[in-house]
């Protein structure tokens, strides 16, 4: 899968893609990342690509043509119409694990990493298929946002993991939070593990994931929890938490 990130600073982009997952994705061909440089495309010798915004207003606003000179580059060499172009912003939809999943279904994104105020709004209007937030929350730029999402779909991609497994057991892929989990040693500062994983009985084991993701998802966001189509054997241990 081809990644495209729109950025001023692309050494961030690089220095954060390393290591860990994204960088064993590379080395396996499973992911393709580029970076694009609006200052490449700046307007004047002084590498200007924000000015004043119109109307009056704190701050610079980024200017359309150098960001939509970087859009046409990128796209440029792509032989796919399976792209999405998204505009990272505090305004857009809530980034989740099912829009990460819907990503995968795509062959390329191309990630926009504003500054400043934001970016001028014709831009968007004519470049930008989607806009994306992941938080209720204001970063200094979109890079960090960028590159949550190129972590987030990356990891999706069939090949990225050693062990498939990782994925299908994994807060949210079920629509739960994800069950405490414990590893050596079996004692650790006078806790203990609970005796169910030490007992060697795989049925028991999988009843208490699921009672124990229920009453962390139930504690920590009931929300998920609404308007879900229950197997008989979840509905039954989460009445049986409701009553507890």
């Amino acid at each position: 899968m081809w990644f495209g990130i729109v950025s001023i600073f692309p050494d961030l982009i690089w220095n954060a893609s390393q290591d860990g997952v994204v960088a064993r994705a590379r080395e396996r061909g499973e992911i393709e990342l580029e970076t694009f440089n609006p200052r490449e495309y700046a307007v004047d010798a002084y590498g200007h690509i924000d000015d004043r915004p119109f109307g009056g207003g704190p701050g610079m606003v980024m200017m359309a043509e150098p960001l939509a000179q970087c859009v046409k580059q990128a796209t440029s060499s792509l032989n796919t119409d399976s792209l999405q172009t998204i505009y990272l912003t505090p305004q857009g939809e809530k980034f989740n694990h099912d829009m990460a999943q819907e990503f995968v279904s795509y062959d390329s994104l191309l990630l926009v990493a504003g500054r400043y105020e934001g970016v001028d709004q014709r831009f968007v209007d004519k470049y930008v298929d989607r806009e994306v937030s992941i938080g209720d929350f204001v970063l200094s730029g979109g890079e960090y946002a960028a590159l949550v999402i190129l972590d987030a779909v990356g990891r999706l991609l069939t090949g990225t993991l050693n062990n498939p497994e990782s994925i299908a057991t994994e807060s949210f892929n079920n629509g739960l939070l994800d069950y405490p989990q414990y590893t050596r040693p079996r004692e650790f500062e006078g806790l203990e593990v609970p005796e169910v994983l030490l007992s060697g009985d795989h049925q028991a084991v999988d009843q208490w994931r699921l009672r124990t993701a229920m009453e962390r998802t139930l504690e920590r966001r009931p929300e998920l929890l609404l308007n879900r189509n229950w197997t008989s054997p979840q509905r039954e241990v989460f009445k049986s938490i409701k009553t507890n």
